[in-house]
């Protein structure tokens, strides 16, 4: 069975005894006694309003230590919504009544990778990113990934492990092309260099 530690926080004391007293009746969760993150594999985090002071707890937590964190809140926008996952939250429940099992079934999911919605918010979320994509990717010819289609050409013959040289004469383009389309490339998303710029492409499903 998987075990979970576990960081509570809220914003008022009593759903915070509520939710720490709920946790550790589980066998399958160490409620730590330490503020979030702690040590914690997840973080369970329950506010009335997403307010600015939470949200900034929020990217403290995400900047100091990128710990998962699953939401209670009363009620979160589209907006709301794409401000938390900046911020780690991979899961968000309804603050309504006691803590129940599926408080737990989140918390379990969350530290194993995973991310729990309501239907109503991810139907606003599914709707953002293609939006996103009609809007903003593809007038530029940009991806999800970032990656353009002359930089995946590019990266695709990088991975069969060709050369500067050998990549322009496959694609009709100068040397300098090829190092300028690997520069503005890397820069952009932040790579480390080529090894890099070929693993992203991979893990991104592009070549």
């Amino acid at each position: 069975m998987a075990h979970v530690r576990v960081a509570v926080f809220a914003t008022d004391p009593l759903t915070e005894a509520g939710l720490r007293g709920y946790l550790r009746e589980r066998s399958e969760m160490t409620v730590l006694d330490d503020p979030p993150p702690a040590d914690a594999d997840v973080v369970v985090a329950a506010t009335d309003e997403l307010n600015a002071p939470m949200l900034a707890t929020l990217r403290q937590w995400a900047d100091s230590a990128g710990r998962p964190v699953v939401l209670l809140a009363r009620e979160l926008s589209e907006t709301d919504l794409l401000h938390v996952i900046e911020r780690r939250v991979v899961a968000v429940l309804p603050r309504c009544g006691a803590p129940d099992e599926r408080l737990v079934q989140a918390l379990l999911t969350a530290a194993a990778g995973g991310g729990m919605l309501p239907p109503r918010l991810l139907g606003g979320l599914l709707r953002h990113i293609e939006r996103l994509h009609r809007e903003v990717l593809a007038p530029r010819g940009l991806s999800s990934s970032g990656i353009t289609p002359r930089e995946a050409d590019v990266l695709r013959l990088m991975a069969e492990g060709m050369d500067t040289a050998e990549i322009a004469a496959k694609l009709c383009y100068s040397q300098r092309t090829v190092k300028n389309v690997l520069h503005g490339l890397t820069n952009r998303l932040n790579l480390r260099n080529r090894a890099h710029a070929v693993a992203h492409a991979l893990r991104a499903d592009v070549i």
